[in-house]
């Protein structure tokens, strides 16, 4: 059962050894992601040069569930489109707060602009 929401930002970060990657490594076990997430991580890292079937490939190796990105989901994501549009959150980020919101879980990020806004989830920044 997952204890921890991840968002790209997380999964990337370990994905590329980047700082705070030793955080996410000892999440990972115990933590799901959102569909959203999970898309916009392979896109990001496609950017990179990485071909998608690799990437993939090395995702799915880490058996981290995905959770599909539901009509409450959507809602909650759209209501949270008001407390976090100052601090420029995207529609990426506002779906791991959702899935995090639905499944009262914390939410494990790169981004601190997170722990400003007033979404109910708590945010664990991973640097």
């Amino acid at each position: 059962m997952a204890e921890i929401v991840l968002d790209a930002s997380a999964l990337i970060a370990f994905l590329r050894n980047e700082p705070g990657a030793d955080k996410v490594a000892a999440a990972l076990p115990r933590s799901c992601i959102s569909a959203v997430n999970l898309a916009e991580t392979l896109g990001k890292l496609m950017g990179y040069g990485k071909p998608l079937e690799a990437l993939a490939f090395q995702v799915e190796r880490l058996q981290i569930p995905v959770v599909p990105f539901d009509e409450e989901q959507a809602r909650i994501a759209a209501s949270l489109w008001q407390v976090t549009r100052a601090r420029g959150l995207s529609l990426g980020d506002r779906a791991c707060l959702a899935l995090a919101l639905t499944t009262s879980l914390p939410a494990l990020t790169t981004d601190r602009e997170w722990q400003s806004c007033r979404s109910g989830v708590e945010i664990v920044p991973i640097r």
